[in-house]
Formats: structure tokens, C-alpha cells, sequence
């Protein structure tokens, strides 16, 4: 019971628990982080955290079962496995199984953003890399990976080296910065960081999806003048060439603190970029949006109110899903919206599945074009299938 009153806490006063911009900590809940891909046979893969180790389980039935659980890192280390900072699993064309996450440092928010990687479905893993080159004990953490049209292995993270400059420079700096890489080796190497954008919010997960061109678009929490705090869009190229970042929610959200709470991102063949992300400046809400960079969102649609949170998103041809948590003082709900019109409508809100104890961040997969949501809960890992 207590989790599900601090849950309620934080999504109906986010400014209560914002922390990193004020300097206060979360309060801890059940390392319920995990995330989980298929493969292009239909195999489900799932990775969590548990005793040091990043593990991984894999399922030939949609979930119903999952194997025992493999380690990724075989010497244990301190992991980050809450849901805006979990695990992550992504594949390659040849089905190379990549996997990273974020180990937290001796300091406080501090940490490093760790990779391993299998060629042969996880039998065998890699010994874990560190991405970054650069190795100052700050924030390198909520990482996301995603993999782009050409195999290549993008990571992007979150990263203080440019505040630390600041304060040592005595100049004032807002928030953090986004910092990416990609390997052009799958996965050996990691080419030298390259920063996205100053003023980042400090702890709200980024969004990944592969834009039909096959490059990887990023969408996150930025700040804007006095702790404004919106998104942006960007592509994060590979080719040498300098990424463009450019606002694309204008929903004038002030609050001096991270809200730990990331959006979501699909981009269907037609390119149209589906986006879901909270907001709280006129109560909390969860919000769908055609992002339009630059310009305030199209499609703009209000999707749940108080209680919501952690929403993620997923199209295919004209079909739009929206997953979202929903908490209220009997546990949490796991609901859905769905469209059939590229987003330009949404069905009633639905629930599709229920937890009486805590529950992670939901996340949407796809597989031959039906929609299944993944969702670790403190009954164990659960994967439903979306029916119409």
C-alpha cells in the first residue's frame, strides 16, 4: 500500500518529488524496471535487473513462459533498474542481441552507460563496454539504444559534463545535456560522444523510434527559459552530419525539477511522427500529438488525466496505439487507446490488465502487425496481446 499513496503523491503534486533541479530524491519502489523486444523469428526477449546482474530471459510462446534467466554481465555491478532508467534490448539486422544499461557511480545521480552484445540469441554475451569516453564520475545515465536502418547501434543518454563545466566556470546552467554515439562495428566500438543539446531535463527517459528513412529520431524533455519544461525533436545523425534540435511541445509547463516522466515516440512509413508525453502545468495529463518540429503539435488530443502516467506509443499503417500506467488506491491499470485513423481519432480509454501492487513502465512491441504491451508488475512480467 505504501508504494501505490507515494505513487499517487508524485502524479498528483509532480512537484512534490521532482528532484536533481532541487536537489531531492525520489522515493524508492521495487526495481520493477524491464524491457522487452522480439526478434525476427517472434521470439520475446526480456531484460531486467536483479542481484548485480542484467539478466536475460527468453519466451516461445508470447510470454506465457520465460526461460531462466541468463546473466549479461558475468561480474556483478551496481545497476539502475527503475522504469525511466531500465535495461535496455534492441536487435540487430542478423538478429545481434544488444542490450544496455546504466550503472550508477559512487556519487549520488551519478553513473556510467554500460553495453554487451550476443551473436548467438544470448547464449554468449560480450564483456560490457562503457560507451562514453569520457570517464568523470557525473550523470551518464537514462540511457536508450535503438538501431538504425543501416545496423548501426545508436545509444543516447543523459549527461552532466556540461553543468560540472559551468559551475566550475561560476556560469549559471540549467538542467543537463543530451549526448549521443553509434557503432559502426556492431557493437566492438563506440566512436567518440557528441553532445545533442545543453538544457536537458535531468532524469526523463529520452524516446527512440526509426524514422522511415531508417535514421533513429530522439524526442525529450528539454528546458526552455525559466525551467520551462518541454520537448524536443531531433534525428541523431551518423554521418558526420550536425543534428538539428527543434522544439515540439509548447504546453509552458513550469517546474523547477525533473518530473520523472519521459515521452513516447512511433513514426509510421507515411512519417508521420506520433508522440505521447505529461504534462502538469494545468493538471496532470497525458498527451497525444503529431509532432510537427518547431510548430505546436497537430492532432492534439488529451488522453487521461490524474493518475495517468508513463505512456508509450506504437503505429503500424493507420492503427495508433497508446499504453499508459493508471493508479488509484486499489493498484494500478493498465489502459489503452487505440486509432484506426493515423491519430486522428482515438477509441475510449479501455483497461487491459490490473496489478494490485506496484507495476513498471508499460512499454509497446509489434509483432506481424498486432500490438502486445510489456509489463513487469510485482507479480512477475506479463506480455498482453491487444485485441481490437
Amino acid at each position: 500500500m505504501r508504494h501505490l499513496l507515494i505513487a499517487l503523491l508524485c502524479l498528483l503534486s509532480p512537484v512534490a518529488f521532482a528532484h536533481d533541479g532541487m536537489h531531492m530524491e525520489m522515493p524508492k519502489s521495487p526495481a520493477l524496471g524491464a524491457s522487452a523486444a522480439f526478434d525476427s523469428h517472434g521470439g520475446l526477449y526480456v531484460v531486467d535487473a536483479a542481484d548485480g546482474h542484467v539478466r536475460l530471459r527468453r519466451s516461445d510462446d508470447d510470454g506465457r513462459t520465460l526461460s531462466a534467466p541468463m546473466p549479461v554481465n558475468a561480474v556483478a555491478e551496481r545497476i539502475y533498474s527503475e522504469g525511466e532508467n531500465r535495461p535496455k534490448i534492441a536487435f540487430g539486422p542478423h538478429d545481434e542481441l544488444y542490450v544496455s544499461w546504466s550503472q550508477p557511480r559512487a556519487a549520488p545521480w551519478t553513473g556510467f552507460v554500460r553495453f554487451a552484445r550476443s551473436v548467438d540469441g544470448g547464449e554468449h554475451f560480450s564483456t560490457p563496454i562503457t560507451v562514453h569516453h569520457d570517464r568523470a564520475e557525473i550523470t551518464h545515465r537514462f540511457d536508450a539504444l535503438a538501431v538504425d536502418g543501416h545496423g548501426r547501434i545508436v545509444v543516447a543518454w543523459i549527461d552532466k559534463r556540461d553543468l560540472e563545466a559551468a559551475k566550475a566556470a561560476g556560469r549559471p546552467y540549467e538542467g543537463a545535456a543530451v549526448y549521443y554515439s553509434w557503432s559502426d562495428d556492431g557493437g566492438k566500438s563506440f566512436v567518440p560522444e557528441r553532445r545533442l543539446v545543453d538544457h536537458s531535463c535531468e532524469c526523463c527517459r529520452i524516446a527512440l523510434a526509426r524514422m522511415p528513412d531508417g535514421e533513429v529520431a530522439a524526442f525529450f524533455r528539454g528546458i526552455y527559459g525559466d525551467n520551462i519544461r518541454d520537448h524536443a525533436f531531433a534525428v541523431l545523425h551518423t554521418d558526420g552530419r550536425a543534428p538539428h534540435v527543434e522544439r515540439a511541445t509548447f504546453s509552458d509547463w513550469h517546474i523547477a525539477g525533473c518530473p520523472h516522466h519521459g515521452p513516447g515516440l512511433g513514426v509510421g512509413a507515411d512519417g508521420v511522427r506520433h508522440a505521447v508525453w505529461y504534462e502538469a502545468g494545468h493538471g496532470p495529463a497525458i498527451w497525444y500529438g503529431q509532432l510537427d518540429p518547431g510548430q505546436r503539435p497537430q492532432q492534439l488530443l488529451k488522453l487521461a488525466g490524474a493518475g495517468a502516467s508513463h505512456a508509450d506509443v506504437a503505429v503500424h499503417g493507420r492503427t495508433v496505439w497508446v499504453t499508459w500506467n493508471q493508479v488509484d488506491a486499489d493498484g494500478y491499470r493498465l489502459m489503452l487507446r487505440r486509432s484506426t485513423d493515423n491519430g486522428a481519432h482515438f477509441d475510449a480509454a479501455r483497461e487491459i490488465a490490473s496489478s494490485a501492487g506496484a507495476a513498471g513502465s508499460p512499454q509497446l512491441l509489434q509483432k506481424d502487425g498486432h500490438a502486445f504491451v510489456a509489463w513487469n508488475t510485482a507479480q512477475g512480467f506479463r506480455l498482453i496481446r491487444v485485441t481490437p
